[in-house]
Order: C-alpha cells, then sequence, then structure tokens
C-alpha cells in the first residue's frame, strides 16, 4: 500500500540507488521464534567517510519502502547525499524485506524492536559502522528512532523522529486495532483478507489529516470517486498479513517498558541530540507522547501547527526539511 508522507519538494530526483539485500542469518525475534534467514532490503547514497562517521540510518515508516524514502534525499532535502552516507532501510513486514508474505508465519509477531535489531546488525555486521550521525525516521519510522536512541544510546550522535511517538496513546490504539481487528476477523474465518482492505483503508484515510483538512480539500460532490480509486488502490496494495504484522509491531511499541514505564527515565538514557517534529493536529499518531518525553528530556522540538494533520510533513515540507538539516549540520 502506497504511504502519504514522502516531502513534496519539486526538485528532480537523483538517480535511484540499487535495492541491495543483507541476509541475516538465525535471526531471534522478541517474541522468542527464531528465523533461519531474514534478508533485509537497504538502499545507500553518498559516500562513507574516513574514520566512518557521517552514516545517517533512515528507516521506513508503515507499510513504506526504501524505494519511497527516496524522496528524503537530496541537496535541498532532509539529508544532502553530498556530506552523508545514507541508509534507507526496508523495516520488516514490509513485502520487501523478511515478512510473513515472503519468509513465514513467525514474522506475524513482530515487533518495532525487531525492526531495529535488524537495522543494528546491518550497520555492524554488513556495513562495519560502529556508530551513526543520526537516525530518522517519519511515522512508524519515528517510533524506530526512538528505539533506537533508547536500545543503541551509545551509537547515535543525534536522532529526528518526524510525527513518531516513543509509545502509542489510547488514540493511536483505537485506530490501528480497529484495522487489526478488521484483517484479523477474516483470517481467522479462513476468507480472503483482502476483501476487507477497502475498508481498512478508508478507515485510515479519515485518520490521516483532519476533518477540517478534508472538509476545505475534498469536496462532498467528488467523494464518490476518490473512494472508488481508494478502494481499488487497497485491493491491490500490500499483502494483508503484512500490513497486520506491522500494525502489531506498532501496537507493541513502547520504548519506557524497559524503564519502568517512565519517559524521565528513558530519556536520561539518551545521549543522542533529538530534534521532535511533531503535529499538533495529528489524529493518526497522537503528538503528546513525544512531546511529554521531549519536555523531560530537554529535546529540540518543531511544532507544525497545520491542519494537515498526520500529513503536516508534506503541508511543510520546506520548513521541514530546513530545520532538519540545520540540525544534522549542528550536531557533533
Amino acid at each position: 500500500m502506497r504511504h502519504w508522507l514522502i516531502l513534496a519538494i519539486a526538485a528532480p530526483l537523483l538517480a535511484q540507488p540499487p535495492l541491495q539485500f543483507a541476509e541475516l542469518r538465525n535471526f531471534r525475534l522478541s517474541s522468542g521464534q527464531e528465523v533461519a534467514s531474514c534478508k533485509l532490503g537497504y538502499r545507500i547514497y553518498g559516500t562513507l567517510n574516513a574514520d566512518k562517521s557521517n552514516a545517517v540510518l533512515i528507516p521506513a515508516w508503515f507499510t513504506g519502502t526504501s524505494a519511497q524514502l527516496d524522496g528524503l534525499i537530496g541537496a535541498e532535502r532532509l539529508v544532502d547525499p553530498s556530506r552523508f552516507f545514507v541508509i534507507t532501510v526496508d523495516a520488516p513486514g514490509n513485502g520487501v524485506s523478511c515478512s510473513p508474505s515472503n519468509t513465514g508465519p513467525a514474522l506475524d509477531q513482530l515487533s518495532i524492536a525487531d525492526m531495529v535489531a535488524a537495522q543494528h546488525r546491518l550497520v555492524t555486521e554488513v556495513l562495519g559502522i560502529r556508530s551513526l550521525h543520526a537516525v530518522m525516521g517519519i511515522s512508524m519510522g519515528g517510533m524506530q528512532t526512538f528505539e533506537w536512541i533508547t536500545a543503541h544510546p551509545e551509537m547515535v550522535r543525534a536522532a529526528v523522529p518526524i510525527v513518531g511517538s516513543p509509545r502509542l496513546s489510547a488514540s493511536d490504539i483505537l485506530l490501528w486495532r480497529a484495522e487489526l481487528a478488521a484483517i484479523e476477523t477474516l483470517l481467522e474465518a479462513g476468507a480472503d483478507p483482502r476483501r476487507i482492505m477497502p475498508a481498512v483503508r478508508l478507515m485510515h484515510e479519515f485518520a490521516l489529516t483532519s476533518p477540517e483538512w478534508i472538509h476545505h480539500n475534498r469536496p462532498a460532490a467528488g467523494m464518490a470517486e476518490f473512494v472508488k480509486q481508494l478502494e481499488e488502490d487497497a485491493r491491490k496494495g500490500m499483502d494483508p498479513r503484512d500490513y497486520a504484522a506491522q500494525l502489531r509491531a506498532m501496537l507493541g511499541h513502547d520504548v519506557t517498558r524497559r524503564f519502568g514505564g517512565s519517559y524521565e527515565k528513558a530519556g536520561a538514557a539518551v545521549r543522542a541530540r533529538v530534534l521532535v517534529v511533531a503535529a499538533e493536529q495529528d489524529h493518526m499518531v497522537n503528538p503528546h507522547p513525544a512531546l511529554e518525553m521531549a519536555a523531560l528530556a530537554g529535546f529540540d522540538v518543531l511544532r507544525l501547527k497545520t491542519n494537515c494533520g498526520h500529513l503536516a510533513t508534506r503541508c511543510e515540507d520546506a520548513r521541514v526539511a530546513a530545520a532538519v538539516r540545520e540540525f544534522l549540520a549542528s550536531a557533533k
């Protein structure tokens, strides 16, 4: 399924690097199961410097791919590949990297921690990099960023979680649980789960922006055709088993768990400089957990006040890109 968070910067795209795969053998999941071979997709931009200190890791958002992350890379975008060695990663469960659809049911019980564990092995074992200049990501990529800075604080100098969260709020759980329940109902009944994906897509679309944005940008007179297109896209989109696996990963996400549920203790463990980018009207990933942790830990914050909701990064693309570039340049 296509995601809708690529920054809409008009500069022409760079030639996209080829998709590569790292084979992670005997990959142990947080569920306790072991995958004999987990293939992790990734792409590389730029050149690693002599002391391997300029690497920036960007994990994919929910349902996203490294190919879609291409829109974030460029001189006037979030990360300039002439300065940084950029690694974009296909998160497990997205249908490109190891997923239920291409690897087996062990990946049904995926976690955000598993995604980061796979990336850690890619960075250290495959690429031979011991520290990262930065980790950043949008939405579920922001969740992975919070996991990185709390699980591997010694490895990350700067972090930019964008419309992400250190743990889900009650409103997030209601949304993601509703989507997952719809898919699981058909899976448990032995029916084709793709039948439910049009309805799941409509739920997702409603939460993506805000009622005000929808009112001004989606006239009711044209909704029938718009809904028809959404439903067609959903039927041809991501395998429902993979979609459900990433939903479960987000539903289980909570970086404070290893710190007794405390934002303050989790924040105190972080060694990186952190810029939290939060959309105040986000109806898909509630901004308050990220803002609360930022306040307690002294993280920098960029607040997006637009009515675009979770798509605030697209509506304020130039502002976000400039702030992130400045932050990366200043981080030591």
